[in-house]
């Protein structure tokens, strides 16, 4: 299986490519830096993942069987801090990037099998976080859309939804004022579970699951 992963220079992207990879996957790998994997079925194509609608990629898609759509950012503050530009930078990297990769893959005829989104059980709204949630919310309207277009081809496509997970984003100054919250396990998720999951999702096992979203939060939701 060959997998197209977003975001792989760091935190959940990173995390996918390296647990794919040791399950004998290849993998392509989409982000701005240079991932730190040296793998021979690792490949990197540097690109600006929030700018795809003005900048083509250079990619030949036609080969790939899944995308996961791990790429993501965070900026946070209350409706009084909203910014117009900060928001949009979010829409354009949650939702029009895995947009517009779909819509390459699939108009090059790539043999696309599963798509996954990294999504976050902020989805569901969160104190200071309007902007965030909003595009992350936006994320499931995606799934549970594509998974309806995509069926007859018995193409999958779903959203995983992690709670606080122990990232750079984790750490990120784009988030003052609105510290992590410890979920009720008493620690953080790995990045690696995350990667597990999309493995699951990715193999034969997984291939009636579709339109859905797999929270994984440590007690979060509850």
């Amino acid at each position: 299986m060959h997998v197209l992963v977003t975001g792989c220079s760091s935190g959940i992207g990173l995390a996918i490519c390296r647990y794919l990879l040791e399950q004998g996957l290849t993998v392509t790998g989409l982000s701005r830096r240079l991932p730190p994997i040296d793998n021979k079925r690792f490949h990197w194509v540097g690109t600006d993942l929030s700018a795809l609608a003005f900048t083509p990629l250079e990619l030949e898609a036609s080969s790939f069987d899944a995308l996961v759509h791990a790429a993501g950012v965070m900026h946070t503050g209350d409706i009084q801090a909203y910014e117009h530009e900060l928001a949009q930078q979010m829409w354009r990297l949650h939702v029009d990037a895995p947009a517009l990769l779909v819509k390459k893959l699939l108009a090059e005829q790539a043999p696309l099998k599963r798509i996954i989104l990294i999504g976050s059980r902020t989805q569901q709204g969160a104190l200071g976080k309007s902007a965030y949630a909003a595009s992350k919310a936006a994320q499931q309207g995606l799934v549970r859309s594509w998974a309806l277009e995509l069926m007859a081809g018995q193409t999958t496509v779903n959203l995983i939804a992690p709670g606080a997970t122990r990232t750079p984003m984790l750490e990120d100054p784009n988030r003052q004022g609105v510290a992590p919250k410890l979920p009720p396990m008493g620690r953080f998720i790995e990045p690696d579970e995350i990667a597990a999951s999309v493995s699951f999702l990715l193999s034969e096992q997984a291939r009636s699951i579709t339109g859905q979203t797999l929270t994984v939060c440590a007690g979060g939701s509850l």
